[in-house]
């Protein structure tokens, strides 16, 4: 098909993103604006499920729907798509979590993942009642995790940690995923990359330029490795994916077409002062919060990231361009994509009829319902042990 496949025989796990703070055809504008209505995430929902994307991210904070109900809801009108909804240590206790997690799991007949949030934002969280300093929330994360996992893989627990203390912990009903739904995480911070590599099994990057994926992806598997462990890569990317070249930098030139300079000042600021993610740090470094700065690579473009916080950057341009582009990120270690693009309804159409093909995805491609199944089933915490032979 293209070069994805000469570095792995299997090709990308592509995800697609619920927009759960609304959509629209232009960022930083109130124009043709669609609000977080749940008739259209189905909507996006199914047209990604039919389309064979392998599951979707739904997105977690203050202005999101959240992601637990929404991927219930969801999960009733889907038939094959994955569900990547936040697991949100600090912001509610590790066994409720386990029992949200078990019926989910349940309800979705094995769909669920979970994605390990810590949060970045000290004010969002303040708001939430956690008021731990940015390394103190990833101490207490391995602690909810230790029991979260405990329980979830149908353990007694008893524990007396610095954050919690459980006593006789159970879960009655267990999910269908053995031992347990996977975990995927993102963290650029030295404490982010050292909890990946203890306990997740897919650690996911923002989208940066080669070699800065490739550091990030280096140190965690270092870890992970001394651990004793095994880790999967994932990247979360925009695509503003046209026929040719041009017509796609056109497309990228008007969805920002509409912020203005104090727009993006306001929100660089705001990045910067609110928040202590590493990861956004990064993201607002790659551009300065110039527009003559946005492209940072070949076919990379920071544009998103001038007013929204998170993932900023996007693959432009055509389907083999933005092929080869995703050929070197999978070069890497990376093996699974979580796109989005705006209005994510359309757009997962065009990435699906432009840059599946050049994949070697596609709807012919899903797999019968009933052959879905734990994709780590030999990936998880306790099975990723490496061999001495490897």
């Amino acid at each position: 098909m293209t070069g994805l496949r000469a570095h792995n025989d299997q090709p990308l796990n592509f995800f697609w993103f619920i927009p759960t703070h609304g959509d629209g055809r232009y960022l930083g504008s109130g124009e043709q604006q669609r609000p977080p209505e749940f008739d259209y995430f189905k909507q996006v929902a199914q047209a990604v499920d039919r389309l064979g994307y392998g599951g979707v991210l739904l997105p977690t904070g203050q202005n999101c729907e959240d992601s637990w109900i929404t991927a219930a809801g969801l999960a009733t009108a889907t038939e094959r798509l994955k569900f990547l909804v936040a697991l949100r240590p600090g912001v509610t206790t590790p066994a409720f979590a386990a029992r949200q997690t078990a019926g989910l799991d349940r309800l979705s007949n094995g769909r669920l993942l979970l994605n390990v949030v810590v949060g970045g934002n000290p004010v969002e969280l303040a708001g939430d009642g956690v008021f731990l300093p940015h390394d103190e929330r990833y101490a207490q994360a391995r602690e909810f995790l230790d029991i979260w996992s405990a329980l979830v893989e149908g353990k007694s627990v008893d524990y007396d940690g610095r954050y919690y203390q459980v006593k006789g912990g159970r879960l009655d009903f267990l999910p269908v995923q053995r031992p347990r739904p996977p975990l995927y995480f993102g963290g650029s911070s030295e404490a982010g990359h050292e909890l990946a590599a203890e306990q997740v099994e897919l650690y996911l990057t923002w989208g940066e330029p080669l070699a800065q994926v490739k550091e990030k992806i280096d140190a965690v598997r270092a870890r992970a490795a001394a651990k004793g462990r095994r880790m999967r890569f994932g990247i979360r990317l925009h695509f503003i994916v046209r026929e040719t070249e041009d017509e796609a930098w056109a497309a990228a030139d008007k969805l920002i077409s509409r912020i203005s300079d104090d727009q993006i000042a306001s929100a660089q600021e705001r990045f910067l002062k609110e928040m202590d993610s590493v990861g956004q740090r990064r993201m607002s470094a790659l551009h300065g919060g110039r527009r003559d700065k946005l492209v940072v690579a070949p076919n990379l473009w920071a544009g998103v990231g001038l007013v929204r916080g998170g993932a900023g950057t996007a693959l432009v341009g055509d389907p083999k361009a933005v092929a080869a582009r995703l050929s070197e990120y999978q070069a890497l270690g990376i093996d699974t994509v979580i796109g989005s693009g705006y209005p994510h309804l359309e757009e997962s159409y065009r990435v699906a009829e432009l840059l599946f093909p050049e994949l070697g995805l596609g709807a012919a491609r899903r797999a019968p319902r009933d052959e879905i199944a734990n994709e780590f089933a030999v990936g998880h915490h306790g099975a990723a042990r490496l061999q001495a032979s490897s």
